[in-house]
Order: structure tokens, then C-alpha cells, then sequence
């Protein structure tokens, strides 16, 4: 984003409370982001939570004794039925199997299950888990249409030994909730993770099946384990599953949790085999001759079922498109990191080798700077006597476009050289600027704000581009003065950083999209060209930019013209600031947007520099907030080790651009030390604006200028100091930042 650092318009009157008045309503700029950023922690929460990234207990109780379970469980069939009080269980009669597939269903290895079994006219149980019904409903409900039966699982595989009562019914009533609304049943088979035999029933795991019982359900171990998930071969698993003796039994298989192409093959050959041993495939209730698993839900069941089903889609959805974004911004920020780092140096290189000059004779002619100044009084003084001690000759045009305290007055009685005061009713910035420029006496006009300060060199390096004919425009070098705050120091690294290597590699690029407000020199035949600064939008000098651009004028860049400027103080003032500047590039896109689809200088603007600006200064900042989001997801849930090691190894990249700029710029590395802590506070605060001002854009709210609160604490090195009062010694005009 450009440097601007100052605003025009009226100062908003304090405004006194109204005795029993209506509380105001939170601002739908703040409602929106707020509504969406809950949303979004929603979806990550639920995605999680069926992904069994959250909840998730994968604990396995040891083997205990068995002393407390009836041996009549122990001596008995798979099919155990506790229900009512009871203590029974039943075995599959002979030649009949019932094939189990745990854990589905899954999108590759199920289908291809549900396949062979068609094929075969042969039916099976599948024992689901509620995670995987609520993201493949589609295959729930295939299985159910074939004539198949579905079990219950639980939800996300816990072992339901460590479980409360609470959990128990927790892990059953939202299975339940993923199958009405997969295939509009309920079910009252159900098969515990990690279970065995019937001898294999404990103490621990007894207690779970009697109030399995209670609550309804039938539970259903195995006799006949083809340990297909170790994956011993197709002749192996074959062998496993097949009962002695013409014997009935339920066969345990999997279809989800791994690689299951050998469960496959061998389903193929196992069925037709043993159909013609005599033996039938059914599913659980038709081998026993009883009435069927299922139950259909309807009215208020189905349709929270239906309603959980979509919320699940949904939830997967968002995080895919979420994954996109992060896709789409990771390529966006190393490509302008690396970008930025090779045409920064190709910059450098170019402007500092020996005998470097803009054109064939420097330019010595006096030069008019344009000060325009709206209650400026705390700043204006200082403002004026830094361009007194510049070491090109100049005239000083201030301004004042209605200021109200005294500002014009102040540079009055300074009675300085080569200075004078422009009146004007309160009309806004770019106003006041025309006016300067009508006012101004020489042909190159160097336009600062009133809270900016110049070096003695700084009007002489900024004009020096215009040696160069074609040059219409030159970008300084604005740094920020205030930085001995916390917050001040955050924008000097992102001033240094972000504008100041982006205006070198926009240089290159022969695209610069803004003119900093606070020191940026214009051709005035130029300016006459595309009719002086527009109020079309917030961002003039972005505006003025880009219509130099497409009347085919270069914009370059001088890294040695440096301004100070005082940025604000307060987060308050910061957000206002960057809203304005947000927005106002926004608008500045939009108005130049015909420049995409023209010839000559705008066609090439248009298809180079305005895709580089959405790209860069509008896009990857509005999707950036999701790299935090799932950092933050991925300490809370995810691996923490690896999600650290990767924001790490972001941080790394940025601090190696950071230092880099810093050395370009020949700052003192010592501010760096606050990068990580801007990386996790003050991006955020970008974010923010940046949403809010995409937001007043789609909503086609309107914006006005907000005058930020100076302090008049800025001096350039070598400027003529100011007459000091008692207050401003003592820094009581500063405000602590809040």
C-alpha cells in the first residue's frame, strides 16, 4: 500500500450525549466480519470435529480379567443381545455368512466392495463410522438401497472402555444423526472399535455392552477374523475367512483404513467359491430370520439429519476452498517476496552503479513545493522551515484549505523567504492541490503533506528523474519519523519493508501505482495532461498515478529523497487511515479498470500493472488472514510441532526480506526485533481494514476523510528548528498508544 499521511475535510464536531438515547447499532462493517469470522470458526471447528481432528481419544484398554462376565457370553455366539435386562447371544446357523466391513465407508475401497457384492447377489453388514457417513452419505445410501444392513460403529472410534455414560450416548445419537440423514434409518446393530470375540468380552468392556443394551442396540463381535487389514495376501485372507465344516459365522473385513485392494480381490474370489460350497451371503437380520436392523425416520429427525448432512458438506467445502486460498496466497507471497527481492537488487544496482544519471544534464532549476495543510498547526512549522534548509532552490506554496486553527496565521508570521500562504474555503486534498499548482511558478511541483519533513537533499533527489523527458512522475522515499512507539515501529518496518521494496520493484516493472502523498514530485505538463488530482476517489495520489501511467508517462523511483512523516499514534487513528487508503485504492482499480482492454501505454498498464496491484495490494492481503487462521487451527488440533515449524519457516523468509530492505535502506537492524510480534498483532489490524473496506465497496457505503491527530514531534536531519513552547518540550501533546 502507498504512503499517505495526511487527510482533508472538516473536523468532525464533538458530539454531546443525548439523555435516554437509543444504543447505537453495531455498524454493519463491523457486524459483517464478525458474523463471518464466526462462521468460519464454526465450519473449521465442525470439519475438524468429523474429521476426528478434534474429540478424538485413540487410547486402547489392555486386556483385563474376565471373572464378571457371564459364561454364557464367554461360551457363546457374536450376536449379543443385553437388551431388556438380557443376557443371551445367538450364532449365524450353517452355511450361512454374514461379511462385516468395519470402519467405512470410504470413497475409493467401498464402491468397489458394494461392486462385488452385486455382483455376486450377496449381501453384507457394514459397520460405519459416524465421521465417515457424515462426508460419503452418498455411500451410506447406496448401501442400504442394494440390501445391505448398517451398524453402528461409534462416531469418531474411540475405545468406549475410557468413555463416560455421556460419551457413550454422545458417540450413538450422532451416528444415529448421520444415518437419517444419509439414508433416512436408524439402526440397532452395533459393533464396538477394537472389538474381538466373545471370549475376548472383560471386565472392562462388559459394562459398555450391558448398557449398549440398554440403550436399545444388539452387539455384534465375530467368529471368523480374515485379518484382511494386515494385508497377509489374497490366498491368506481367503483362507482366514473361510469357516470349517460348513459352519455359520460373521467374517470380519474392512473396507476403509488403509489399502484395501487385497480385501477386494478376495472378496471376488471368495464368494463365488464358497456360494458354490453351498453357502449363502445375507445380512445379519436375514441370517438369523428376524425382523430387519433398520428403522425409517421421518418429519423433524430426517430433516436434522438432512440438515447435519449438509452442514458436513458444507463445512468440507469451506475448508477446501479455504486450503485453495491458502494455495493461492502462499504462490502470491513468494512470488512477491521473490520478486521483490530480485528486482529490488536489480534496482539498486542500476541507480547506485558509478556514473549513474538520469539524463544527460542535471536539473538545477528552482522547483515549487505544495504544501496543502488543513489544521496543520502542531506540525506546519516544522513542516516550512525543513524546506528552508533545502539545498535546491525552491518556492513553498502552502495551502490552507480552511483550516481553523491558525495555520495559516502560524506560516504568516514565520515571514520567510520565497514562502507563500494560499487561502481557500475547505475543499479536500486534491483541491487544494490544483490550486497549488495554478499558484505554482515553476514547472516541476513537489507535493508534500503538512505533517511531513524534508532533509536539505531531499527536493534536490527528487527531482533529478526529470532529467529524463519521458519521466512524468518520481515516487520519494517517505519514512516515518515517530518510531520510538511499539506501533510506530510496526510502520516503520512496514514502510521500509512493503512500500519502500514494492516502489523498487514496481520501478523495474515500469507499473509504480502510487506517488506517496508525502513526497512525490510531478511534471507539470504532465499533470496538465490527465487534468490535475481528481476527487473520484480517497486515494489521489494513487488515482494521479495510474492516469500518468496510461497517458504513457514513466513513474520512477528515488531511493535518496527522503521525508519523515508522522504516523499515527493510536490503533484508532491507524485503522482510519489504512481504511481510507484500502478503500481508496479500491476506487482507483475500479475507475481505471478500462485500461485492462486498451491499446498503447494504458493496455500495457492495464494488463500489467493493474493485475500486480489487485494481486498484491487487494487480494493477498484479503485472503493472508487464513495462513493465521490455520496456524492457529493447527496449534489448537492439529500437529503443533509441524504448524509452528511452518509459520517459522514464513516468519524466516519475511525476516530475510525485512533485513534486506533494511540494508537497502540503510536502517538499523534493531527494529526488526518487533517483526514476529507485528506478524501476529498488526497484521491482523490490516486484515480488518481491508475486509471492512471490501465490505463498504460491495455494500456501496461511502467513506469521508478523516483528519488524524498530529503531534508536531517530526524533524528532518539539518532542517532550521522550530521556536519550542513549554509544552511540546515536555511531550504532554503526545498520547500514550492505545
Amino acid at each position: 500500500m502507498a504512503s499517505r499521511t495526511s487527510a482533508h475535510g472538516p473536523a468532525p464536531r464533538a458530539r454531546r450525549p443525548v439523555p435516554n438515547a437509543r444504543r447505537r447499532r453495531l455498524p454493519m462493517r463491523f457486524l459483517l466480519p464478525s458474523l463471518l469470522l464466526v462462521a468460519l470458526l464454526a465450519m473449521l471447528m465442525l470439519r475438524g470435529y468429523v474429521h476426528s481432528e478434534i474429540l478424538a481419544d485413540h487410547r486402547i484398554q489392555p486386556e483385563a480379567a474376565t471373572d464378571k462376565v457371564p459364561e454364557k457370553i464367554l461360551d457363546g455366539g457374536p450376536v449379543i443381545d443385553t437388551r431388556g435386562g438380557r443376557t443371551s447371544s445367538l450364532s449365524v446357523p450353517d452355511h450361512r455368512l454374514v461379511l462385516t466391513f468395519d470402519d467405512g465407508p470410504d470413497p475409493k475401497w467401498t464402491p468397489q466392495v458394494l461392486d462385488v457384492l452385486k455382483k455376486h447377489h450377496a449381501h453384507a453388514v457394514f459397520f460405519v463410522t459416524g465421521t465417515m457417513a457424515s462426508r460419503y452419505p452418498e455411500l451410506v445410501r447406496r448401501m442400504v438401497d442394494e440390501g445391505n444392513e448398517v451398524g453402528l460403529h461409534t462416531f469418531n472410534h474411540p475405545d468406549l472402555s475410557y468413555q463416560s455414560k455421556g460419551r457413550i450416548d454422545w458417540e450413538l445419537s450422532q451416528s444415529q444423526l448421520a444415518l437419517e440423514g444419509a439414508a433416512g434409518i436408524r439402526t440397532s446393530l452395533f459393533r464396538p472399535p477394537y472389538s474381538s470375540f466373545a471370549d475376548a468380552m472383560d471386565n472392562k468392556s462388559w459394562p459398555v455392552t450391558k448398557y449398549i443394551g440398554s440403550r436399545g442396540y444388539i452387539t455384534v463381535v465375530n467368529n471368523t477374523d480374515s485379518e484382511d487389514w494386515q494385508k497377509p495376501g489374497v490366498d491368506e485372507i481367503i483362507r482366514r475367512a473361510t469357516p470349517e465344516g460348513g459352519k455359520g459365522a460373521i467374517v470380519l473385513m474392512h473396507d476403509s483404513g488403509g489399502d484395501r485392494h487385497q480385501t477386494v480381490e478376495a472378496l471376488d474370489r471368495f464368494l463365488p467359491g464358497l456360494q458354490r460350497q453351498g453357502y449363502e451371503f445375507q445380512n445379519l437380520t436375514e441370517a438369523l430370520d428376524a425382523p430387519s436392523a433398520h428403522t425409517p425416520v421421518t418429519g423433524l429427525d430426517l430433516w436434522k439429519g438432512k440438515v447435519w448432512i449438509y452442514l458436513v458438506g458444507a463445512s468440507d467445502g469451506v475448508t477446501d476452498v479455504l486450503v485453495a486460498g491458502i494455495a493461492v496466497i502462499g504462490v502470491l507471497v513468494f512470488t512477491r517476496f521473490g520478486m521483490m527481492l530480485v528486482l529490488s537488487a536489480a534496482h539498486a544496482r542500476r541507480v547506485r552503479r558509478d556514473g549513474f544519471r538520469w539524463g544527460p544534464v542535471p536539473v538545477t532549476e528552482p522547483v515549487s513545493v505544495l504544501v496543502p495543510a488543513y489544521n496543520e498547526a502542531k506540525c506546519i512549522e516544522n513542516t516550512v522551515r525543513s524546506l528552508m534548509a533545502s539545498e535546491h532552490p525552491v518556492e513553498v506554496v502552502v495551502v490552507d484549505d480552511g483550516s481553523s486553527d491558525g495555520t495559516a496565521r502560524i506560516v504568516e508570521e514565520l515571514r520567510l523567504p520565497n514562502v507563500r500562504v494560499v487561502r481557500q474555503l475547505n475543499a479536500g486534498k486534491p483541491a487544494a492541490l490544483n490550486r497549488g499548482v495554478a499558484n505554482a511558478r515553476h514547472d516541476i511541483v513537489v507535493m508534500m503533506d503538512g505533517d511531513t519533513v524534508f532533509e536539505p537533499a531531499t527536493v534536490g533527489e527528487l527531482v533529478q528523474p526529470f532529467a529524463d523527458p519521458s519521466v512524468g512522475a518520481v515516487a520519494g522515499n517517505a519514512k516515518v519519523g515517530n518510531r520510538d512507539s511499539l506501533i510506530g515501529a510496526w510502520q516503520h518496518i512496514e514502510y521500509v519493508m512493503g512500500f519502500n521494496l514494492d516502489r523498487r520493484m514496481y520501478d523495474i516493472l515500469r507499473c509504480m501505482p502510487t506517488i506517496p502523498g508525502a513526497v512525490g514530485a510531478f511534471r507539470r505538463s504532465a499533470l496538465d495532461r490527465v487534468g490535475g488530482m481528481s476527487d473520484d476517489t480517497l486515494a489521489e495520489d494513487t488515482d494521479i498515478t495510474m492516469a500518468l501511467h496510461r497517458d504513457g508517462w514513466r513513474v520512477v523511483y528515488a531511493e535518496k529523497a527522503r521525508a519523515w512523516t508522522e504516523a499515527p499514534e493510536s490503533v484508532q487513528q491507524l485503522w482510519s487511515q489504512r481504511y481510507r487508503w484500502s478503500y481508496g485504492t479500491m476506487q482507483a482499480i475500479w475507475k481505471h479498470r478500462r485500461a485492462v482492454v486498451e491499446k498503447g501505454p494504458s493496455g500495457r498498464f492495464g494488463r500489467v500493472g493493474l493485475p500486480l496491484v489487485a494481486l498484491f495490494m487487494v487480494l493477498a492481503p484479503l485472503l493472508a488472514p487464513l495462513i493465521d487462521v490455520f496456524l492457529l487451527y493447527g496449534v489448537v488440533f492439529g500437529p503443533t510441532q509441524k504448524t509452528i515449524i511452518a509459520w517459522l519457516g514464513v516468519l524466516a523468509v519475511q525476516a530475510v526480506c525485512a533485513a534486506y530492505a533494511f540494508r537497502l535502506d540503510r536502517e538499523r537492524m534493531t527494529h526488526l526485533i518487533s517483526l514476529p510480534l507485528q506478524q501476529i498483532l498488526y497484521r491482523q489490524l490490516m486484515y480488518m481494514v481491508l475486509i471492512q473496506s471490501w465490505i463498504t465497496a460491495l455494500t456501496g457505503g461511502r467513506l469521508r476523510w478523516q483528519k488524524l491527530r498530529r503531534t508536531g514531534v517530526v524533524e528532518a536531519p539539518g532542517a532550521i528548528p522550530r521556536q519550542r513552547t513549554a509544552q511540546s518540550e515536555s511531550g504532554k501533546d503526545r498520547r500514550p498508544v492505545v
